[in-house]
């Protein structure tokens, strides 16, 4: 946690922001594996609940009254059976008070506090739910049925939010940079298993190990594969083979659930063949590239396409495209190597504030998403840059053999793609490098003391020496 002080600050913009009404923010509650009492671990909490009331406990609920400025912690106390079971926590009257919040009650005055606002027809401001519990928690406070729930939630509330998590504090980064130490040691750690003989497996779980044992989890589900060219490739039996690559997209979070994102392609025999070296020098070049034009005021869309445009000149040298790189651009020709966008926001979440739609976090009024475009429509972030957002770095080259065979039948981009080269591609996976930018007044730098290698020689070196 932060200090009291933050969580009273955030939650005093944040009236200041919606105007008026009621806000209720749900914790979440304990989520069961495989039956009622054997949860998920280790439990994590709703972010934006966090964000304004700090608290890791499950079965909470902030209730933020903007008209009569009141700040309310709604739980349960736990009973003495699950003290008996889990140890003592804080009341939920202390939890209020470590929190800088007015006072606290039991589960059942939310319904009370609820049917008083309905009443006097003030609005109640919630967001698009996620998980089914809270979705019938909603229904039983609203009335309002699950399915209409999204459509139903507070614009309001979703841009206040927005606009605040989107800017990192100072004690953020320090918590991002923490994050950053520990995907370092991840993904070291991932180059130094790395070699024939030894399975996708083993990496990944000793990958997920260091998250663990360093932060509270990992902060998306690690991907480890020698099939690059899948986007999101879980570890599997499989055994590392000389001559390929293996690709590691793994993350942290810190104990205050800020996050790191970081992936690295690797040579499973240590050394880079010459056709890797070609198309890693690529993705490296375009990785460095973001870093050189990022800076605020410049929209994150113009620096994706940016690096599209210098992909496409570098595979053009290949012989695996061809024609007029901005005409190629513009008709989605780059999407057959780069199908994702550049990178997304990051903070508390990977995907920064994901629940509250891609659309709503990044992008606005001015920059809009293409949703017809193959590739062009996984862009989770287009919008100007601005002093204290995080955002992924991530360009990557996929040679996906049912992509080229689709767009091979069907003609698609057929004047700017060299197919019958293509064809000699279909074994060879895919590279990504991947890192996380903090924007600053005028640039941007990685977050990270300790950049985990990704110059070729350097990979190389590190896995030779380690």
């Amino acid at each position: 946690m932060f200090d009291s002080a933050t969580y009273v600050r955030r939650r005093n913009e944040l009236k200041q922001l919606v105007k008026s009404g009621v806000i209720i923010l749900f914790g979440n509650n304990e989520s069961p594996a495989n039956f009622p009492n054997n949860g998920y671990y280790p439990f994590r909490q709703d972010s934006s609940f966090l964000y304004y009331f700090g608290l890791q406990r499950d079965g909470l609920v902030g209730v933020i009254d903007i008209d009569n400025n009141r700040d309310i912690l709604v739980g349960n106390d736990i009973d003495i059976e699950d003290i008996v079971w889990f140890g003592s926590v804080e009341s939920v009257q202390t939890m209020a008070q470590m929190v800088g919040a007015d006072e606290s009650r039991p589960m059942k005055a939310l319904k009370t506090i609820c049917n008083d606002a309905l009443r006097a027809k003030r609005q109640i401001h919630y967001l698009p739910p996620y998980r089914h519990d809270i979705m019938i928690q909603i229904f039983d406070l609203l009335g309002i049925h699950p399915v209409q729930q999204k459509e139903s939630a507070s614009m309001e509330l979703i841009r206040a939010i927005v606009k605040m998590r989107s800017v990192k504090e100072p004690q953020e980064i320090e918590e991002l940079e923490r994050a950053a130490v520990i995907g370092y040691k991840m993904h070291t750690t991932a180059m130094r298993l790395t070699k024939p003989g030894v399975t996708e497996k083993f990496v990944g779980g000793q990958v997920d190990g260091i998250a663990h044992s360093y932060g509270s989890m990992v902060s998306f589900p690690t991907i480890f594969t020698q099939h690059g060219e899948i986007m999101h490739g879980s570890p599997s039996m499989s055994v590392l083979e000389a001559g390929r690559l293996a690709l590691c997209d793994a993350g942290a979070e810190t104990v205050n659930n800020y996050c790191s994102d970081n992936t690295r392609t690797m040579p499973v025999s240590g050394k880079f063949t010459q056709r890797q070296l070609e198309i890693y020098s690529i993705v490296e070049a375009c990785h460095d590239h973001a870093l050189s034009v990022a800076k605020p005021g410049v929209k994150y869309a113009d620096v994706h396409f940016s690096v599209c445009a210098l992909m496409f000149d570098r595979l053009k040298e290949l012989g695996l495209a061809k024609g007029d790189t901005a005409e190629a651009v513009r008709a989605g020709a780059h999407a057959m190597f780069l199908p994702h966008g550049l990178g997304h926001m990051m903070g508390m979440d990977v995907h920064d504030m994901e629940n509250l739609d891609q659309i709503n976090v990044g992008f606005d009024e001015e920059t809009r998403p293409n949703l017809e475009q193959f590739g062009t429509n996984c862009l989770r972030m287009g919008r100007r840059l601005q002093e204290g957002f995080v955002v992924t770095d991530e360009p990557g080259i996929y040679f996906i053999p049912a992509l080229i065979d689709d767009w091979k039948a069907t003609g698609h981009c057929k004047e700017f793609l060299n197919f019958d080269k293509l064809e000699t591609y279909k074994d060879f996976g895919g590279i990504r490098i991947e890192d996380d930018l903090l924007i600053t007044h005028d640039g941007c730098r990685f977050i990270g003391k300790d950049l985990i290698p990704y110059h070729p020689k350097d990979v190389e070196a590190f896995m030779e020496d380690n």
